[in-house]
């Protein structure tokens, strides 16, 4: 009997999954859960071919991971047997506490509690049930473990997360633009004072992935169209929570069914420490289903929203540098209103204003750290001669005017 498992990557070719803990949980039902939650939510409304999984990007998550370990050692880092087998199931679990449709739950069906924090829940249960073999990984999870590097690994501005999902978005989408040299990062990555660093030789390639990130935020992850989809759902979900919670009939399967009844949120979690295993059951088929039948219920409202979904009615959006006034927001309101029929203060499920803001570097943030040679070491927006360090760290802020076509 082999040793491993091998997985056929389009992106990475062939990954080995060793036999042992690390199979043991990509075979967990948790894990096999992101099989059916979408690594992109509703980006494949612009880009077709988006329809790749959570799961997916996990285990390319856990390549690379084992690829920079296999780095870092050939660099004279010593690292135990354990601290790796730890590290990577950290990477591999880093995203098991995902809902449906990326980040959409976490503003509507639940409220102030983040995916990360719902992953060491998971990951806690799956200690428990492995004999307590995650402790390490969790330590390392959490940034509780001496060897800071080894969390910067799994969660930093160059973290082994983010060197695969801007590959494989960028490979599942089409976008060329965001196709990064993870392979050449991953050999040029070393260890300085306990701190992930990058090689001097490596600098090109890491101005070349921060370009490729700003350029994917925008064009992929903050397309205005995926936003304007993404708003509507958002609407659907609000307005089938609000009519659940006064007493209207809405039909959900069981698990969303849990999450429209009660005002979730991260003491609710700690109440009630069933919800959790509500929550695993719950992916983008849960919510599908129930869009699919909202098209039909007796709320206007509900069913237009439904609909939308369902048919690629996509809200119109306009996207601003500066933010939109009252007055012309009131002024769509009105035609939404008065289109559809409906009252002047359900609207606001037609009329939805965003403000998103990102940047492609930030310098109060963990950051990326060039050394050279000799030893020394510099910051990325110091050491490049290519990126301006002000435009690096610029935050850009844009608004968002989502609406009901007319």
């Amino acid at each position: 009997m082999n040793d491993y498992k091998i997985i056929n990557d389009p992106v990475f070719g062939f990954i080995k999954i060793p036999r042992g803990l690390l199979l043991n949980i990509v075979q967990h039902p948790l894990m096999q859960r992101l099989t059916r939650i979408n690594q992109l939510g509703l980006a494949s409304v612009v880009y077709p071919g988006a329809r790749h999984s959570r799961f997916q990007h996990s285990i390319g998550a856990l390549h690379l991971m084992s690829e920079a370990i296999a780095t870092l050692r050939q660099k004279g880092n010593f690292i135990f047997d354990s601290e790796a087998e730890a590290v990577e199931a950290a990477i591999l679990m880093h995203d098991i506490g995902h809902g449906p449709f990326s980040h959409v739950l976490e503003h509507t069906l639940f409220k102030g509690i983040s995916h990360e924090e719902i992953s060491l829940m998971m990951m806690g249960k799956i200690n428990h049930e492995l004999g307590d073999q995650l402790n390490l990984a969790i330590k390392i999870f959490k940034n509780e473990y001496p060897k800071n590097y080894l969390h910067q690994l799994i969660s930093s501005q160059l973290d082994m997360d983010r060197l695969d999902y801007l590959r494989r978005d960028s490979f599942f989408t089409g976008v060329n633009e965001g196709n990064i040299g993870s392979a050449r990062i991953i050999k040029m990555l070393n260890v300085h004072d306990d701190n992930l660093v990058v090689e001097h030789k490596g600098i090109f390639s890491i101005e070349n992935y921060l370009t490729s990130r700003r350029l994917m935020y925008w064009q992929v992850y903050l397309h205005k169209t995926a936003v304007g989809y993404e708003s509507v759902l958002i609407s659907a979900l609000n307005r089938a929570k609000a009519l659940a919670r006064s007493g209207c009939t809405v039909f959900a399967p069981p698990s969303l069914k849990f999450f429209l009844d009660n005002d979730v949120d991260a003491k609710w979690f700690d109440e009630h420490p069933e919800t959790i295993d509500v929550y695993r059951e719950l992916d983008d088929n849960d919510i599908w289903c129930a869009l699919k039948v909202w098209m039909h219920h007796d709320d206007k409202i509900l069913s237009t929203l439904a609909d939308n979904m369902v048919n690629r009615h996509i809200f119109k959006v306009e996207v601003s540098d500066t933010p939109f006034s009252e007055e012309y927001v009131e002024e769509i309101s009105q035609h939404v209103s008065g289109h559809l029929g409906i009252d002047k203060n359900d609207s606001k499920y037609f009329v939805v204003v965003n403000t998103i803001q990102k940047d492609m570097y930030d310098m109060d943030d963990d950051n990326i750290t060039i050394m050279y040679d000799d030893g020394t070491t510099k910051d990325i927006s110091k050491a490049s001669e290519l990126l301006n360090v002000e435009l690096l760290s610029k935050k850009i802020r844009k608004y968002y005017l989502c609406y009901q076509r007319i």
